[in-house]
């Protein structure tokens, strides 16, 4: 990844619920979401200052994805991930991101455990 920070700040398995799908039970009930997020951020200032001034405050990045989920609605796993990614990218100090959106329950007759995706994008 020319051009692109080695370091990563890992959020795994943040939960939320979100209106996210294109069924009739998808579009009016919540249903359970896990994310994943690999924010690319060059570390090398907070590591050596031990400030939290001089990196990405994951508790703020958490807040935003919930705060996603919360007051948007999405039809597609795709658009779910794009807007997060979005987000994400817009944060001071962020070079790239990689998210997976999982639907923890989905509709399907077959036993699926999760469907889901992962997009990486570039600041």
């Amino acid at each position: 990844m020319t051009g692109v920070s080695a370091d990563v700040i890992e959020l795994r398995d943040l939960r939320v619920s979100a209106f996210c799908g294109v069924l009739p039970e998808e579009t009016t009930r919540r249903q359970p979401i896990a994310l994943d997020l690999d924010v690319h951020v060059d570390l090398t200032a907070a590591a050596t200052s031990d400030d939290l001034a001089e990196t990405v405050d994951y508790g703020s990045l958490c807040g935003l994805v919930a705060g996603i989920a919360t007051d948007e609605r999405f039809s597609l796993l795709e658009r779910f991930a794009g807007r997060v990614a979005e987000a994400v990218l817009a944060v001071d100090r962020v070079e790239a991101v990689t998210v997976v959106v999982r639907k923890l329950r989905p509709p399907v007759a077959e036993a699926l455990g999760t469907s889901g995706v992962r997009i990486h994008r570039r600041a």
